[in-house]
């Protein structure tokens, strides 16, 4: 894909060649899943950054929009930046997403009516795990339970899943 990062810039899908790549989708006005499942997986992310910076180093973690609407690159610049640096937004025209959603087998709807601009966006959250050959490796385990009765599950989830495949 040839998407366009929060930056304004053309960011194509083969410019990560040689890394692994968390890709989530889903969108900014989201009210509750997408903010709590990027929490989860920058946070873990974060953890195997001060873990293991070398390793990190090989992953680039991103959010694809499936609402290009409104996630203008402006806006997911703010968005991104709120769960951690290293994390890039991409959105493009409604005909890329569709093509990029298809290629990934993720589903969304857009609920709204022609011309609202306040509407939700039903979606399939799954956050992927591709290898440095751009090959799917494993789903990221954002709601996998805490083991020890603390809420840090989905960060500690992440944290294990990242060490267990990124080599």
């Amino acid at each position: 894909f040839t998407l366009t990062n929060q930056d304004e810039k053309p960011t194509r899908w083969d410019d990560f060649k040689g890394r692994y790549r968390i890709v989530y989708f889903g969108y900014s006005y989201c009210p509750d899943v997408c903010p709590l499942d990027l929490q989860h997986i920058m946070q873990g992310f974060a953890k195997f950054e001060k873990a293991s910076p070398a390793l990190a180093a090989k992953v680039q973690p991103m959010f694809i929009s499936v609402d290009p609407k409104r996630d203008t690159p402006a806006v997911l610049k703010t968005y991104v930046a709120a769960f951690h640096p290293r994390l890039i937004g991409l959105t493009g025209t409604s005909d890329q997403i569709s093509k990029v959603a298809k290629d990934f087998v993720v589903i969304y709807n857009d609920e709204g009516k022609p011309g609202a601009s306040d509407y939700l966006v039903s979606h399939s959250r799954t956050p992927y795990l591709f290898g440095p050959d751009g090959k799917p490796i494993a789903l990221v385990p954002v709601d996998d339970p805490a083991t020890d009765g603390t809420d840090e599950g989905g960060p500690d989830a992440v944290l294990a899943f990242l060490q267990k495949w990124v080599k």
